[in-house]
């Protein structure tokens, strides 16, 4: 009978335990690493008893996880406490008041310092119209990922110029003359990738946005974009004839299954090539600046994932309290070990551990910082429609780039008016 009692006991002091614990519900998305995420999120368990983190995936693009996000916000639904988005999104939350502002539990001073902390272009891309609107997770960036073993083969060094890369291509396609190699992999699916496949000749060739966040662009910078991707598969023939289907997880996967010299891809592709169990590729790949043309600059498209807090949270200041950890240097340096994603704190560039699992990390910073950020706009999903689909339009054979960059110019006026 005692026995019972203290069964019973133990029980209710359980339950009463589990009542009183917060229960956060995190959402993820599907390529970042939902895996390394539940390790974090355990860490932060183990330190605060009263926490229990839900993970919820979705979505393998930023596409596919922002239209789910959509519905669920724009319902106004609590289910979702904390939230990871693309760097791109702060604005779109902001405008749509999707996010809780973060200042209410920040002294000035002390936004100040913290954001102080962070590269600079992620500490000012979660700031909208002065409000705090997301803390940075981690930043990225395009690299140029190459295969080591084919340049040797051939006695080549990583290109610099585009040039460079499309005549080694040239060069590796005819030596090896294997039916599955292919030469230059980039986006060019209807996806977000696809709007960093337009931007990247722009940036090259010394396009940008301005100060507000407006893409400033010509009509025949729009053109020669297009026309230089299309070029890689009818002229060069550097490309295989079906690049309007790529995404880059597809580049990825066929690049770990050795089926490409070049591509174009972010950071976390690298620890996929190192640590897959089905990666054909372990140990035989570079990672260089991305290609710049004759007389211009190297230029990347600056990516990153952003903490942010549900505006229709019922658990906000618990939620803020896990969004601080997400945000920190520990968690940075988790992710860049585990995962490949590259820290948005300076100083870990540097981090002896962090090197050891990336040793090309300590050449990535400089590219970090000099990549170029994409438009800033509420409607920032239109814009990158305009670009995306006129790329993808162009590959696959739909639409002229004469005709297509009309369209992308007087379609980003229509938004911008």
């Amino acid at each position: 009978m005692k026995k019972l009692f203290w069964l019973l006991v133990a029980v209710l002091v359980m339950s009463t335990a589990l009542a009183q614990q917060t229960r956060l519900r995190v959402f993820v998305g599907g390529q970042q690493r939902p895996d390394v995420m539940r390790k974090i999120f355990d860490l932060y368990q183990s330190r605060n008893p009263g926490v229990r983190v839900d993970v919820e995936v979705g979505g393998a693009t930023s596409d596919q996880q922002q239209q789910y996000l959509t519905t669920v916000l724009a319902s106004r639904d609590p289910s979702i406490d904390v939230i990871l988005i693309d760097v791109i999104r702060p604005a779109q939350y902001a405008a749509a008041k999707w996010a809780d502002t973060l200042d209410k539990y920040l002294p000035s001073a002390t936004r100040q310092a913290l954001l102080q902390q962070y590269l600079p272009a992620y500490a000012k891309a979660n700031v909208i119209g002065g409000n705090l609107v997301a803390l940075p997770s981690f930043a990225d960036a395009q690299f140029l990922y190459y295969r080591k073993d084919l340049l040797e083969k051939y006695g080549l060094k990583p290109p610099v110029t585009w040039d460079e890369a499309i005549k080694q291509a040239q060069t590796i396609l005819a030596g090896e003359r294997n039916p599955n190699l292919n030469g230059i992999g980039f986006m060019g699916n209807i996806s977000e990738g696809t709007v960093c496949s337009f931007l990247l000749p722009i940036w090259a060739a010394g396009g940008d946005v301005d100060e507000g966040g407006k893409l400033v662009l010509t009509e025949a910078q729009a053109r020669a974009s297009l026309q230089f991707w299309l070029d890689l598969m009818d002229k060069h023939k550097v490309a295989p004839p079906n690049m309007a289907e790529k995404a880059q997880d597809t580049i990825r996967q066929e690049m770990q299954a050795g089926r490409w010299i070049f591509g174009t891809l972010f950071a976390y592709a690298w620890n996929r090539f190192q640590n897959d169990a089905d990666s054909q590729v372990k140990g035989k790949i570079g990672v260089v600046p991305l290609p710049r043309f004759e007389g211009g600059r190297s230029a990347s498209c600056l990516g990153g994932w952003q903490w942010t807090i549900s505006d229709f949270s019922k658990n906000k200041a618990q939620a803020y309290k896990l969004v601080r950890f997400l945000s920190s240097p520990e968690v940075s340096k988790i992710l860049a070990i585990d995962a490949s994603n590259l820290p948005v704190f300076p100083s870990l560039y540097r981090d002896a551990d962090v090197l050891k699992a990336n040793p090309w990390f300590a050449d990535a910073l400089p590219v970090v910082q000099a990549a170029r950020a994409r438009p800033v706009h509420p409607r920032y999903p239109e814009v990158a429609d305009v670009m995306r689909k006129a790329l993808n339009a162009v590959l696959a054979r739909i639409k002229t780039p004469d005709a297509a960059a009309k369209e992308v110019i007087d379609g980003l006026r229509a938004i911008y008016r």
